[in-house]
């Protein structure tokens, strides 16, 4: 790792994912709950959210988004990665975080997340490349 970057993209990587490990955890007022909740049929939460009838939906759904660009910019800066093992790195990650949440019982493993989560990476690994071609010109 010898460019001062790398070393921020490395920083920026270690303390954003404690801090959204945090937020998943713990932020937000989260509790634990009593009963183990999870959802393994694709589009099945994301469905309730639309027609959007409330704020909370359209945050629900842009945070689920939003939240994980930084991964889809970081982790290719970080280990040169092409899209798929971006991807790849990504969702082992992913799931490992949706596993806490299941066993700590402080929120859900939910399929859901995995597309919005992986629609987020994917729109930051995107921005990433156009942001390098500009550059290039």
């Amino acid at each position: 790792m010898k460019s001062p970057y790398k070393m921020i993209a490395l920083i920026l990587l270690i303390g954003y994912t404690i801090l959204l490990g945090y937020w998943m955890l713990w932020g937000f007022g989260r509790t634990v709950r009593h009963e183990y909740s999870y959802n393994l049929v694709p589009f099945s939460t994301m469905v309730t959210y639309f027609p959007v009838r409330s704020m909370s939906s359209i945050i629900n759904i842009m945070g689920n988004i939003a939240v994980f660009v930084p991964f889809g910019v970081l982790l290719p800066l970080l280990f040169r990665l092409r899209y798929l093992k971006m991807l790849g790195v990504f969702v082992i990650g992913l799931f490992l975080l949706e596993m806490a949440q299941l066993i700590t019982r402080r929120g859900s493993f939910d399929v859901d997340d995995f597309i919005l989560n992986s629609l987020g990476a994917t729109i930051g690994y995107g921005l990433l490349r156009i942001s390098m071609k500009w550059r290039a010109r």
